[in-house]
């Protein structure tokens, strides 16, 4: 263990983001890389964070329509390995029945992400299990001539540099301080995204699923950051944490 680290008592933030490698491989292995299987996976995974990992939150990243990833493309040795670790995606002609069925499983990766954590089912009084889901209709960034501004993409073409992840900090910070139904969405990467400040009426990482706010579940009403019926201050310790996490890509410049 870690000095100065309380594994029971510290407050744990942890942000996963993934199943774009299961979209690229679909279509070498449809049953391997289901949407039930991902989602089982997903499930099974959260289950044991839930169950093993006391005082966590942990940030879902909702999965980026991948489409348009086709067009993040250089006549370079390393764009070339985006054919080979992302064929599925990238080799289908356009229009082709191949590519529409990608794009209806990617789709159905959303939609079932979705269906999975829009619930109580990882929410309790110190867990919970948190959907963001700013990248649901993200397009990449753009040049003025709308070609793909290849500056947010490494060598190969599918991963983001330093500058493609200081907008997807601030997108993922921007949510954490937004209720469900009230999260912003970022359409296109093309303009920097506002780094917005937590309000001042609830500066804390919103974590209570509706489905508990509208009395839709037997589990226990009380919030992540709520003890005793009154609402801590704890998740307060998780700011100077987060902020540690995102400083070294993020301007901190508050609207």
């Amino acid at each position: 263990m870690l000095q100065g680290i309380d594994f029971d008592e510290d407050w744990k933030l942890l942000t996963i983001l993934i199943g774009m490698n299961d979209i690229c491989d679909y279509c070498k292995d449809k049953s391997l890389f289901s949407v039930e299987n991902f989602i089982y996976y997903m499930t099974v995974s959260l289950e044991m964070l839930m169950n093993e990992v006391p005082r966590m939150i942990v940030n879902v990243v909702q999965i980026l329509p991948m489409e348009t990833l086709r067009e993040v493309q250089k006549p370079t040795p390393g764009c070339l390995l985006q054919r080979s670790f992302c064929s599925c995606l990238v080799k289908p002609a356009t229009g082709s029945a191949d590519l529409k069925e990608l794009v209806s499983v990617n789709l159905e990766f959303q939609k079932r992400l979705e269906q999975l954590l829009y619930t109580d089912r990882f929410f309790k009084k110190d867990f919970a299990v948190v959907l963001q889901p700013f990248l649901k209709y993200a397009d990449p960034p753009r040049l003025p001539n709308g070609k793909i501004d290849m500056s947010f993409f490494t060598p190969d073409c599918f991963h983001f540099t330093m500058k493609g992840h200081e907008e997807l900090a601030k997108g993922l910070w921007n949510n954490m301080f937004q209720a469900e139904g009230e999260k912003l969405m970022v359409e296109s990467f093309s303009k920097p995204i506002p780094l917005r400040c937590p309000p001042p009426d609830h500066p804390y990482i919103f974590t209570k699923p509706s489905a508990v706010e509208n009395g839709q579940t037997t589990t226990p009403s009380e919030d992540v950051a709520t003890s005793s019926g009154q609402r801590s201050s704890v998740l307060s310790y998780l700011l100077p944490l987060t902020y540690l996490l995102l400083r070294t890509t993020v301007a901190l410049t508050c609207l």
